[in-house]
């Protein structure tokens, strides 16, 4: 019971400190009059995978990812997102998939994804949004981690060096990025 009661208790604390940590940065609106937001940030997802063998060494497979996405940096556009996935790879021609980036307000972001075998560099072009990233332009690079890898296709993994810039297209959509710490 005194256990269970001190569980409960750590949890609560760190729920607070999660919380006041992030209310204790002094608030900042970022100015969205067409100018680039640089961002570093840590992408960590689960999901699973369905693989193809097919001639030689050659694989396929289709992916589903989700997790989260927080960004770091003076100008970042926010700072967490529920960040979902969905990749095709070939192991002879590479990776291709999309990516959708939903924040606390229900507003998105979607970007294309790129990547090749050789250098495990996974891009991805912003191409639009919703809300207050309707009309978001730019790029972000990272390399992908996988942590745990089970026979039935399950997996869990990480972002390495995940950095970028986004920029929204009009200047009605550029009036509501606000500030990326509230």
């Amino acid at each position: 019971m005194l256990c269970s009661a001190r569980s409960a208790l750590f949890e609560i604390a760190v729920l607070a400190l999660v919380t006041f940590a992030g209310c204790s940065r002094p608030s900042q609106p970022i100015s969205a009059n067409g100018e680039w937001h640089q961002f570093q940030g840590t992408w960590t997802a689960t999901g699973s995978r369905n693989v193809i063998r097919l001639k030689g060494d050659r694989r396929a497979s289709i992916a589903a990812f989700s997790g989260s996405l927080l960004l770091s940096g003076s100008s970042r556009p926010n700072v967490g997102f529920r960040a979902d996935a969905l990749v095709f790879n070939d192991s002879s021609t590479g990776l291709t998939g999309r990516a959708v980036w939903t924040d606390e307000h229900g507003d998105q972001a979607f970007s294309e994804l790129q990547g090749t075998q050789a250098d495990n560099k996974i891009v991805g072009t912003f191409t639009g949004g919703t809300g207050r990233y309707a009309g978001a332009t730019g790029s972000y690079e990272f390399s992908w981690r996988f942590l745990l890898e089970s026979d039935d296709g399950n997996l869990q993994g990480e972002s390495v060096g995940l950095n970028g810039q986004v920029q929204v297209g009009s200047s009605s959509a550029s009036s509501k990025f606000g500030d990326p710490r509230s």
